[in-house]
């Protein structure tokens, strides 16, 4: 474990925005995350996983902690089922690569998601239909005050839609080291309602692997690869609003789209309410909307954090003047 000052954080977070860290290590075991978690000298520390969901206005101040522990292995199955533990540092993409690779189902719906796996619980991130919460079993994480070890059930993570425990009541309280996934050898629970996936599948199987090139054939089509194009994918969420509302937005908006909920409550897409005020596609200066998905904020190449920051604020603004909806971001902004 090695200490760095004035740390380069410009290749570590998807935006690619250049920015530093005061103080920066890399943790790549249990026993090195809670060294670091334990350096008293550091009184304020931030826990850095890939980057993905992050978009960096200043220097982070005090010590940057990086993730970046490695490792996935088998420790239950059955002839059915199968649990697999992956340690925080490994690309989200990666392993469910991986996972598919030796046969089991339930994470295709998630590829070519940008991250790390420690991340995942903390934002239940979700696609195509499927949570993370759908195959999530438990994950293990230290007390960042009292550098205890817990595991928490799905129970425990208190999953709502892109929220959970860590990022609500346990907020800054505990830094997640492994997550463990149950998931399918056989009888797979397949998911094409959502989307265009039974349209890339065309004639072929729904096999867990066919779903999976489905859905990245589909995320390629409509979103920049960040390490061609900084970004950090959805940068709002899909708002969530009362069936009055929603019914009387519809006399003004009558193709507004629609996926109502078990609550009664309508989503609406977020991408659309952009894309019908013309942002799609607009850029000021290095920042800008994506031309192919008005959701997606993009660093054409040296925009800065407050210059994203700024063009998120204006798309919210209009969004609210508009159809009086309070865009929510996705994005962690620091």
């Amino acid at each position: 474990m090695k200490l760095h000052t004035q740390h380069s954080l410009k290749a570590l977070n998807t935006f690619g925005i250049d920015q530093t860290a005061e103080n920066f290590v890399a943790v790549e075991s249990k026993e090195e995350l809670k060294e670091a978690l334990n350096l008293a000298k550091f009184e304020q520390k931030f826990i850095l996983g890939g980057g993905s969901n992050l978009l960096l206005t200043q220097p982070i101040k005090g010590l940057c902690i990086h993730i970046a522990l490695k490792g996935i292995n088998v420790i239950q199955e059955d002839d059915k089922t199968v649990i697999v533990e992956a340690m925080a540092g490994e690309n989200w993409h990666d392993f469910v690569c991986w996972t598919l690779e030796q046969g089991y189902g339930g994470l295709e719906n998630l590829s070519l998601i940008p991250g790390n796996v420690g991340t995942s619980p903390i934002q239940n991130i979700g696609a195509y239909g499927v949570e993370l919460k759908d195959i999530f079993e438990s994950c293990t994480a230290f007390d960042r005050h009292n550098l205890t070890q817990r595991t928490f059930t799905r129970e425990d993570a208190q999953f709502g839609y892109r929220s959970s425990f860590f990022k609500t009541k346990g907020k800054g309280q505990y830094v997640i080291s492994a997550v463990q996934f149950r998931l399918t050898k056989k009888g797979h629970v397949i998911n094409t309602s959502y989307g265009a996936i039974k349209e890339a599948l065309g004639n072929k199987e729904s096999t867990p692997q066919n779903i999976a090139h489905a859905v990245i054939s589909i995320r390629q089509s409509k979103l920049p690869n960040p390490a061609e194009l900084g970004n950090s994918g959805s940068f709002f969420k899909n708002p969530i609003i009362s069936k009055a509302q929603f019914d009387q937005l519809l006399t003004t908006f009558p193709k507004l789209p629609s996926y109502p909920q078990e609550n009664g409550e309508v989503k609406v897409p977020a991408g659309w309410l952009i894309d019908q005020l013309g942002f799609k596609g607009k850029r000021i200066g290095d920042a800008g909307v994506h031309k192919k998905q008005a959701l997606v904020l993009v660093n054409y190449g040296n925009a800065s954090g407050q210059e994203i920051l700024a063009l998120a604020q204006k798309i919210q603004a209009n969004v609210k003047e508009s159809f009086n909806i309070s865009l929510e971001a996705e994005v962690n902004i620091l």
